[in-house]
């Protein structure tokens, strides 16, 4: 679909007219400035796209003609991150360089020595809200027909049983000998990304996960960040799997 600008919409119009109004549209006409005859993406963050040309725009509406429709197959393997919950912004920036190397959901999880913690209540509902909005708008920023999709958040009990469902499990340690790149990974199906908190995984973790069917895994020498460690992981898995290849910057 090229690189024309992303705008998200509840479903794909059904004919060849279309109207992006409402948030998409105040953002298309006055932070982005699209122009008639201009060319953009609609998706609906589950795979469908289209091409479309501008054909007027208002001050919060933008009037589209529709000029080409597409489907994009789920990816394969899904690769998921369980992502421990980090302090401040730094837990949004996760979820930011996540969504733009490729990640198709996340988990988060409240993991023993997390220091941002979640409380069941408004101010958790608005920490989660946060993370999803960072995921969709990572989304559109990176031009995916798939947006991942932020769940609740799992404790660690919750965690293994996911480890047990899924095709492929790994969980970035420090103490690990096996580099990620040694690891069978599966070609379709769920791959599950642990990335612990600041304070590391406790060994009781590891170990829960490990019985479950994890495999700990380290990326190099270097101790990443909590905030970055599964961007740069991320990056790897692509490399490995052969899902994405980055192809340009915006």
């Amino acid at each position: 679909m090229g690189t024309a600008p992303l705008f998200l919409v509840d479903a794909l119009p059904a004919g060849p007219a279309a109207v992006l109004d409402g948030a998409e549209g105040r953002h298309a006409a006055t932070v982005r400035r699209i122009r008639a005859g201009e060319v953009v993406q609609l998706g609906d963050g589950v795979g469908g796209t289209a091409l479309a040309v501008v054909e007027s725009v208002g001050r919060d509406r933008v009037d589209l003609r529709v000029t080409e429709r597409a489907t994009v197959a789920p990816p394969a393997p899904r690769v998921l991150l369980a992502q421990a919950l980090v302090k401040g912004d730094r837990g949004e920036l996760a979820v930011e360089l996540a969504t733009e190397a490729g990640v198709d959901g996340v988990l988060p999880w409240r993991a023993a020595r997390c220091v941002a913690r979640w409380e069941d209540g408004p101010r958790g509902d608005k920490a989660l809200a946060r993370w999803r909005s960072t995921a969709r708008e990572a989304g559109k920023q990176a031009r995916r027909p798939w947006l991942p999709v932020v769940e609740e958040p799992v404790t660690t009990a919750a965690l293994a049983r996911r480890v047990g469902s899924v095709a492929g499990a790994l969980v970035l340690h420090e103490s690990a000998t096996a580099p990620l790149s040694s690891v069978a990974l599966p070609a379709g199906g769920d791959l599950l990304l642990v990335v612990g908190p600041e304070g590391g995984v406790t060994d009781e973790e590891l170990d829960a996960l490990v019985a479950a069917g994890a495999h700990p895994v380290r990326l190099g020498a270097e101790v990443l960040r909590a905030s970055t460690a599964a961007a740069v992981a991320l990056g790897a898995l692509g490399v490995l799997t052969g899902r994405w290849t980055p192809l340009h910057t915006g």
